[in-house]
């Protein structure tokens, strides 16, 4: 409604009395949208940042524990005291990888991490194999966490044991209305349960070996006394050392999530770099106490996990279901009182959030990758509350089918897993030492210069561990799944290459050259014509009025009797434009009309034809099923026609009067109109929304 002018300048001012369903669920979900202009308020401080970047990393202790005591099992109990020398390991390659991507976050803060450091250093196919390597990864991370904290919320729910497909679907739904809000508020919902799940572990832990060594109490875990048969009994040197390179493995898993704040610097307040180190930092040391926490006290309270209970456990007590690790610990130390269940729904809740991970780093590096034309450009767009809504719904459409072809299997996700992220990790280091020898050649000042070739021996020693590491990976995993994570990324890289050819190839074509425009020599236009009615008048009306060179009506005789009495009512009318009758012997209608069209224009190249096409403009979304059909197939059969143009001439029947237009134009732009509807129309994102 338009209100009078006042002081302060005229204004339009549009009311909703009637909110759509659809609209007031959005908003119920997703929240009120933010101005563009709100953008940097969305900005995260370090306590807010530590939960959203570092849930995946440190829920892994969650999981971890539990791969490597699973996979030793498989050489029988005795192989457990090799349980901390392997965390161990794991633990120095966490060391490394946090000091080496602390010198990325430096050098390169714009957020795009091993992407940008792969592509600036090593060449765009680097980088794209980077990226498709991420892209697995983050979708991985999803699955994998989801399908954790089920098993977790299994081990003392029943229920969810007995649903997990579907509680992993549902939590990956929620992850992606809580991310689809905007950053902030995901943060925020992420903080309290990520500090809460840190305090609850570590608690734990000093709890229970405060209790074994100090005061030297004979803590049994559950599983401490069964007996537990190795699936492979006499193991030769070579099996047992590549049973432990796979053990090493499956631990390594807990390094997963460490490149998310490398790409995510540009969510950090000022200073950037320096916020986003430290919170690598912080990420880095609290998931090393966990994890060797945690395998540490399993070893003290001799527990055991295996991977196959059904054929591994010889001798069990009755009814014996094997929980996870974590369930097992606070059983043993806090009893089986309100503590262990806070403990395995803290658990459960962080496994969860730890997608969240992805959920930021998986839109942010397909931004980046769309605005480089790898991916569609709807990745680049942000939606209503500032968040890249496109890439957030990809990737979670994508882990629910992982989930869902897996049946939310830890054990069978985890194969696939942590390929992709040292792929990353290796070739963004090779990429790190290349940027440091090129600022070498340059720098002559010398104190930046010791700065930079310590960052380049982190850096170097980054890549070789890394590469070790893969190699390892790739060897021990990849009969076991890790192939179809790799068969995953040559595909996206494949895919990315052709978006990206595609890309090119329309903006070679679209590019204005020198020559000016050649004006048509004649405009030809034709007026289809199914009736004599209402909107085809207009349509002749409207032809006339642009003074065509020359006009014809066109009519198919499909039917005898109704192409005489549109002939009859022509006549009748005396209308001023010839009509012309083709013939379709087979009562086909789009083919003739091509057909007339092109005889048309083959006369003279340089001529162009416009074809109008009479439409009724509906309000209900079924009756477009009752009409426009054959308008719509004609005109885009026309749309492929070279010098042809097709304009559409509306008539609005009785219902499209009722329409809701301002709910309409909410709808188009994606958020509450304000001001006058020119405006609302003039947003330049909303057409890249659908």
């Amino acid at each position: 409604m338009r209100l009078p002018e006042a002081a302060g300048g005229a204004g339009y001012v549009r009311l909703a009395l009637v909110a759509s369903t659809t609209s007031l669920a959005k908003r119920l979900l997703l929240g009120r949208p933010f101005r563009s202009d709100k953008l940097q308020h969305t900005l995260l401080p370090k306590r807010i940042a530590l939960p959203v970047f570092a849930s995946d990393a440190l829920s892994s202790v969650a999981y971890a524990p539990d791969e490597i005591l699973l996979t030793l099992s498989i050489a029988g109990a005795g192989a457990f005291y090799i349980s901390p020398w392997i965390t161990l390991a794991v633990a120095v390659v966490m060391v490394t990888v946090v000091a080496s991507y602390r010198q990325n976050v430096y050098a390169y803060p714009s957020g795009g991490g091993d992407y940008e450091v792969a592509t600036v250093n090593l060449g765009p196919r680097a980088g794209l194999g980077v990226g498709s390597a991420l892209l697995v990864d983050y979708i991985l991370t999803v699955a994998v966490s989801t399908a954790s904290g089920v098993s977790n919320l299994g081990s003392v729910v029943p229920f969810v044991a007995e649903h997990k497909v579907a509680c992993a679907i549902g939590a990956i739904a929620i992850l992606t209305a809580l991310n689809l809000r905007g950053l902030r508020e995901s943060g925020t919902a992420f903080a309290v349960p990520t500090y809460l799940f840190i305090v609850v572990i570590v608690g734990m832990i000093l709890t229970g070996l405060f209790r074994v060594f100090v005061l030297g109490q004979d803590l049994q875990a559950p599983s401490a006394n069964l007996v537990i048969a190795a699936e492979e009994d006499h193991l030769t040197s070579f099996g047992f050392a590549y049973l432990l390179l796979r053990t090493f493995s499956s631990g390594c898993a807990a390094l997963t999530g460490v490149e998310a704040i490398s790409n995510g610097v540009p969510a950090f307040k000022p200073p950037k770099s320096k916020n986003a180190a430290t919170t690598l930092m912080l990420l880095g040391g609290i998931s090393i106490v966990m994890l060797v926490g945690i395998v540490l006290l399993a070893r003290a309270t001799h527990l055991q996990y295996v991977e196959d209970p059904g054929l591994q456990i010889i001798s069990s007590p009755d009814g014996y279901v094997q929980k996870t690790v974590t369930t097992q610990l606070a059983e043993t130390v806090f009893g089986n009182g309100f503590l262990l269940y806070v403990v395995g729904a803290v658990t459960a809740l962080i496994l969860f959030l730890a997608a969240n991970t992805a959920f930021n780093g998986f839109p942010v590096l397909g931004s980046i990758l769309a605005q480089d034309r790898y991916l569609p450009r709807q990745f680049h767009t942000r939606g209503d509350r500032l968040a890249f809504s496109n890439g957030i719904v990809f990737l979670a459409i994508a882990a629910m089918v992982l989930v869902v072809a897996f049946q939310a299997e830890v054990t069978r996700l985890i194969q696939l897993y942590i390929v992709g992220v040292f792929v990353s990790f290796t070739l963004s280091q090779g990429g790190m030492i290349r940027h440091w020898n090129r600022l070498l050649r340059t720098q002559r000042d010398p104190e930046k210069r010791r700065r930079m070739v310590r960052s380049r021996a982190i850096n170097a020693f980054g890549m070789c561990l890394t590469g070790a590491v893969l190699i390892i990976v790739l060897i021990t995993k990849f009969l076991l799944g890790a192939w179809i994570a790799i068969a995953a990324m040559i595909v996206i890289y494949g895919l990315m290459l052709a978006i990206r050819k595609h890309y090119t190839r329309v903006s070679r074509e679209l590019e204005p050259t020198d020559e000016r425009p050649v004006l048509p020599s004649r405009n030809h236009a034709v007026v289809l014509v199914s009736k004599v009615h209402m909107p085809t008048l207009r349509a002749v009306a409207y032809a006339q009025a642009t003074r065509p060179d020359s006009l014809t009506a066109v009519t198919v005789n499909v039917d005898d009797k109704d192409t005489r009495h549109i002939q009859e009512e022509w006549e009748r009318r005396q209308i001023p434009v010839p009509l012309t009758v083709v013939d379709s012997p087979y009562r086909e209608i789009t083919r003739p009309i091509i057909d007339f069209v092109k005889g048309i224009r083959r006369g003279s190249p340089r001529d162009v034809v416009t074809v109008f096409v009479p439409e009724y403009v509906v309000g209900r979304w079924w009756e477009n099923l009752l009409h426009n059909q054959s308008a719509l197939r004609i005109k885009g059969r026309l749309l492929f026609e070279p010098g042809v143009m097709v304009t559409s001439v509306p008539w609005q029947l009785q219902s499209s009067q009722d329409r809701d237009l301002d709910r309409m134009d909410r709808g188009l732009v994606r958020a509450p109109a304000r001001g006058p509807r020119s405006r609302a129309a003039s947003s330049e994102e909303a057409p890249d929304e659908r």
